[in-house]
């Protein structure tokens, strides 16, 4: 069976699963969206092209799209961990003081995270690691800065850092097919996914 191109590429980005009740809530290896499909915990919704996975007994279409069989509880409110991934990808990979972009930096530089108040201000340091108390800096900007409050240090934010909302924790870093990507819109509207 001869395969696309664009088939083989949105096989790797994976099976988006949905919650029972449509809700997207992740992308899966295809690997894993076959064993929930054949297990019976999960339904086929939309298949990659044509493509198959053929066993001693059974074919299954390559899963683009999975339901749930039941519903999975998420909270709207998921407490993640700060990670660079996301957190760069909330502030649009841009430095929160200069406003360049990943794209404009010198070869020496790269973005890091900043704690707008320092570290150094916290009994257990860890407690300065929170969505409002972090923000995407170019390594300059962040050196410049140093152990100071942006008021202190003279380099006025150009944005507020805050929480991301829910969908973005999730979905900021993933590359969707526009197939998957119907489901995102369809559950969460055009101006989540095109956040995203």
């Amino acid at each position: 069976m001869l395969t696309t191109m664009t088939e083989t590429r949105s096989i790797r980005r994976g099976c988006l699963a949905l919650n029972a009740s449509y809700e997207p809530l992740v992308l899966l290896p295809v690997q894993r969206a076959v064993r929930l499909v054949l297990d019976g915990r999960a339904e086929l919704v939309e298949a990659h092209g044509t493509r198959v996975i053929r066993s001693a007994g059974r074919e299954v279409p390559v899963p683009a799209v999975i339901r749930l069989v039941r519903f999975v509880y998420v909270p709207r409110r998921m407490r993640r961990g700060v990670t660079n991934t996301i957190l760069f990808a909330r502030d649009g990979y841009t430095c929160a003081y200069c406003g360049r972009h990943r794209s404009a930096l010198r070869s020496r530089e790269f973005l890091t995270r900043d704690h707008v108040l320092p570290q150094s201000r916290f009994a257990p340091r860890a407690e300065a690691n929170t969505w409002d108390n972090c923000v995407a800096a170019c390594s300059t900007c962040n050196n410049r800065k140093a152990d100071r409050t942006p008021a202190e240090a003279g380099m006025p934010l150009r944005l507020v850092p805050a929480e991301p909302h829910f969908v973005h924790l999730e979905w900021s870093v993933r590359r969707l097919t526009s197939l998957q990507r119907k489901y995102v819109v369809q559950f969460f509207g055009a101006d989540v996914a095109d956040a995203l």
